[in-house]
Formats: C-alpha cells, sequence, structure tokens
C-alpha cells in the first residue's frame, strides 16, 4: 500500500510583512497623518508657500514620503514598495477628480443663481445691454438642432467608413483611409470652421445658418466616430462572423445582424463622446452660424444662435449680469450634454437586454 503524501499547497496569501509580523495599524496611519499636517502648517508659516491647493499638495507628498519611510523602518521593503504604489494610484486619481468636481461644482454654483423657468424660455429679443431680464431659449433650440443635424451627417458616414475599413477594406485604399482619419482627429476646431465659413457661407454665398455649422462640427465629429466604431468592430470574435458565414448569410446581413449589435455599446459610447466634444464647440459656430439674440427654427437659413456663442457672446460683454447669464447657459449645456449621455447609455443597455 502506498502511503498517501501531501504536497505543500501554495504560500497562503502571503501578506507583505516582514519576519518580525510587525504591521502598520490604523493609528499609525492618523498619526503620520496629524504630523504632516502640522508640519506642513509650520512649512506654510515660515515660508512664501501659501494657497489651500499648495498646501493639499504638500501634505500628500510628504504624508507619502513620511509614510514610506516608516512602513520601511517598520515593515520592510517590500510593504513599504507596497504602499507607496498604493498612494500613488490614489493620489492620481484624486488628481484627476479633484479639477472635474471643482469645475462642475463651481459651474453648478454660479450658474444656479441665474438659471430659472423664465430663463430657460425667453430670448434676448428686444433686451438692452442693462435689462435684468432675457434668457437662453434661442439659443438651446439652435444648439439642438444643430448638434442633431451634425449627427445626422456624421454618425451615418463614420459608420459606413469604420466598417470598409474593417469589414471590407484591404490594401493601399484602406491604409490611406486610415491616414487620413488620424489626421482628421487632430484638426483645429477653428480650422474646420475656416473651411466650411470660406467654402460655404462665402464660396456658394450660402450665408450664415445652422447648416453650416453642422457642416463645420460634422468635420470634427466624423474621425471621432470613425475610430470608435473601427476598434469596438475589431474587437467583436470572428467566430461570430464564421458562423454566420457558415450558415450561408451574406456579408451585408452578418454586419447588420451580427457585427453592429454586438459592438452597438462601444459604438454608441463613442458617439456620444464625439457629440460631448462638438457640443461645446465655439469657434466654428461664431465662423458659420454667428450669434443671433432672437429665436431662428430654421436650421437651413440665416443667423442662428447656439449655447456656446451665447457663452462667448455674454462673457464679453463684462457687466455682472451677462456674467451670470454666461455661467446659466454654461450650467445647461453640461445638463443637455448629461441628458444626451445618460439617454445614450440606457437605450444600450435597453437593446442589449432585449436581446438576451
Amino acid at each position: 500500500m502506498t502511503a498517501l503524501t501531501t504536497r505543500p499547497g501554495p504560500p497562503a496569501a502571503a501578506s507583505l510583512r516582514d519576519d518580525s509580523g510587525r504591521s502598520l495599524g490604523r493609528h499609525h496611519h492618523l498619526a503620520v497623518l496629524a504630523l504632516v499636517v502640522v508640519g506642513t502648517l509650520l512649512l506654510f508659516a515660515v515660508t512664501p508657500l501659501q494657497g489651500r491647493a499648495g498646501f493639499g499638495v504638500v501634505v500628500v507628498l510628504l504624508y507619502a514620503a513620511v509614510s514610506t519611510a516608516f512602513s520601511f523602518a517598520r515593515e520592510g521593503r517590500r510593504r513599504a514598495q507596497d504602499r507607496l504604489l498604493t498612494l500613488s494610484v490614489h493620489a492620481a486619481v484624486l488628481a484627476a477628480l479633484v479639477p472635474l468636481v471643482a469645475v462642475l461644482g463651481y459651474t453648478v454654483n454660479r450658474g444656479s443663481k441665474k438659471l430659472s423657468a423664465s430663463f430657460l424660455d425667453h430670448s434676448l429679443r428686444g433686451i438692452g445691454p442693462f435689462d435684468t431680464n432675457g434668457g437662453e431659449y434661442h439659443a438651446i433650440v439652435g444648439t439642438l438642432e444643430q448638434v442633431l443635424l451634425t449627427i445626422v451627417i456624421a454618425v451615418p458616414a463614420g459608420l459606413l467608413v469604420s466598417i470598409y475599413i474593417t469589414e471590407y477594406g484591404r490594401g493601399p485604399l484602406a491604409a490611406t483611409i486610415r491616414f487620413v482619419v488620424d489626421v482628421m482627429t487632430g484638426i483645429p476646431s477653428i480650422v474646420a470652421g475656416l473651411f466650411i465659413y470660406a467654402f460655404w457661407v462665402l464660396g456658394l454665398k450660402q450665408g450664415f445658418s445652422g447648416l453650416a455649422a453642422a457642416l463645420s462640427l460634422a468635420i470634427l465629429m466624423l474621425p471621432v466616430v470613425v475610430r470608435a466604431s473601427e476598434e469596438m468592430i475589431r474587437l467583436v470574435p470572428d467566430e461570430l462572423r464564421e458562423a454566420s458565414y457558415a450558415l450561408g448569410i451574406p456579408t451585408y446581413t452578418t454586419i447588420l445582424r451580427v457585427v453592429l449589435p454586438t459592438a452597438s455599446a462601444g459604438i454608441t459610447t463613442g458617439i456620444m463622446l464625439a457629440v460631448a466634444r462638438v457640443t461645446g464647440e465655439t469657434a466654428p459656430l461664431l465662423l458659420t452660424s454667428y450669434i443671433a439674440p432672437a429665436i431662428n427654427n430654421n436650421v437651413f437659413s440665416g443667423k442662428q444662435a447656439a449655447l456656446p456663442t451665447y457663452i462667448f457672446d455674454q462673457a464679453q460683454q463684462g457687466r455682472e449680469i451677462n456674467f451670470d447669464r454666461a455661467w446659466a447657459a454654461a450650467l445647461t449645456l453640461i445638463v443637455v450634454v448629461l441628458v444626451l449621455y445618460a439617454s445614450a447609455r440606457l437605450l444600450t443597455r435597453r437593446n442589449t437586454l432585449a436581446r438576451r
């Protein structure tokens, strides 16, 4: 009879402690934090350093240095390295979130003072420079019409291009298209607006209009849609295509019924990122749709206001009431982008659940 031998298993989730088993507890971290805060206060008291932002940066840097050194002395090198990496990750997340939260908080604080139902459903028609009433209704209408028309122009074209270079395109032509799309991604917004201004507004003598603005925004939106859709389509497993082809289904039907539905969530996210980018563009609109104080529901003719140009126009006038209108319009613009993005995500999720 053969004796059963037990093989030693993998080492238990080895903690990174050293052989002494000493580990830093929560009270140690609080003590280090308190020491760092007191030291930073003294440093700011005896040096020219000042400001809340500077104080926070110094506290984070000193805490990382002191806690790492304390961990190295008490717990060992491996644990100290682990703590330093963890602190670095948390600091990076904090550095990314603080500006975002600060911008949103400040915009909400300033914009909510003027934002009201009256401000949302009135325009600036007949409003004098020193009047405190008037609103942004005409700018909201212009933004929605221009962005929707941009989506109608750019999204189908972008999807068709991405489908071609992923499913059909081979050789130099596909490589050339990818190169052109990459170049278009880096085009400054003012260049797109200047091109439409020279070609459409002046060259073809079509004048300022929401359509001209949509054309300039479509130039900016198209490469983002193409690149995002291309990456999502490439993530669809080839096994799904091969299974469809094995059933005798044509290529175009496979793309419509298999590839695009599978990649729809990622494609929608990419489209909404492109929409978010063009919704706040100002320079192209100043050259294509310009600024208008009254409502213009005809997107194909005449000057048409939009929220970005409304903000620009009000901010440059320099009076307190104009600043309040600009901040309220900025808050409205953020809300519009959030509503569009949330609606697209809900629609994508519903479609995904329906396919299950």
